[in-house]
This record gives structure tokens, sequence and C-alpha cells, in this order.
């Protein structure tokens, strides 16, 4: 299913949004194609101490540290199996550059807002609140994430601030 950026568009599209495709297990992901800065395969981290299970660890890239987390366990997914095709997406946005690690990245798809349902509420029992919603372009459903909703928590600040610690001691 290679097809390029122009085949991806829907007809008579002008005022789409882009989206970057990530596979985690079977599904498939979109996260706003603005906020990544680069893709790159997956390289040793160093383990921050005390860290949350999400937060594989930290990378230096090109002086600036940045902590990377594995989207299968924040998700609660089954454990990842790291192969070929796993990647690191690096991301930026605001102050903050964070790494996702990922099963894999598909491709780049133009959305439509008529293509994209809000996300379904599952109560009180499931956090819903980094869902977009639900983008679909022909028998392909994509979960859209709010990647800054779901990067911006407590636990990522405390992350951050044991990575500066970490870098300033070495």
């Amino acid at each position: 299913m290679n097809q390029t950026r122009s085949e991806n568009k829907i007809a008579g599209d002008i005022a789409g949004h882009e989206y970057l495709v990530f596979r985690l297990g079977e599904e498939e992901y979109g996260i706003d194609i603005l906020k990544v800065q680069e893709i790159r395969s997956c390289e040793r981290v160093t383990r921050i101490a005390n860290s949350p299970d999400f937060i594989v660890g930290v990378t230096n890239l090109r002086g600036v540290i940045v902590p990377i987390v594995d989207l299968r366990i924040k998700f609660c997914l089954t454990a990842a199996s790291f192969d070929e095709n796993t990647v690191v997406i690096i991301l930026n946005f605001g102050n903050r550059v964070v790494g996702i690690i990922v099963d894999g990245v598909s491709d780049v798809l133009t959305l439509a807002a008529d293509r994209i349902r809000p996300a379904p509420d599952f109560s009180v029992t499931l956090s819903t609140e980094y869902i977009q919603g639900l983008g679909s372009i022909d028998d392909r459903m994509l979960i859209l994430v709010d990647i800054e909703k779901l990067l911006n928590s407590e636990e990522m600040e405390l992350v951050e601030q044991s990575a500066a610690l970490a870098a300033c001691s070495s």
C-alpha cells in the first residue's frame, strides 16, 4: 500500500490536516505531522531511576536530553518486541522534545474534517482525554492522538527534572 501523499489526499480536500501514521500492534494511530521533528531507529537509552514504567530512559540528541516513552506500555498493551521496523519518533511541541517508541511508521495521510469522528466515551474506566477522534480513509481506521495531552503530564515533568539532574552530574 505504497501511495504518494497526493494519492492519500481526499478528492477536493484543500483544508485537510496531515497526520503521521504509526502502528502499535495491529492498530494504526495518527499524530499531527507538525509535532514530528524526526524519525530515528531505536538506540540505546540511559534509564532514569524511579521513573514511571513507560519511560524507558533518556538519550542525548545533539546536546538535548530527550525522554523516551514506550507507547505500548503507556497504552497498557502487550510487551513490545523490538525489530527492524521499530522506530523512535522525535516530537517537538512547545518547549518539550520527547521520543516515542512505536512498532513502525507507515505514511502521512491528509484527513478532511468530515473524515474524523469524535472519540467514543468509555466512561471513567478508560481515559480517552488524549484521543482527538477516529479518522477513516477507505477501509482504514486511525486513532488520532493528541500527543501534547498525552505527554504533558506531571509524570513527564518529573522525568525531565531527573534527566536534567543526570545531565548536570555527568
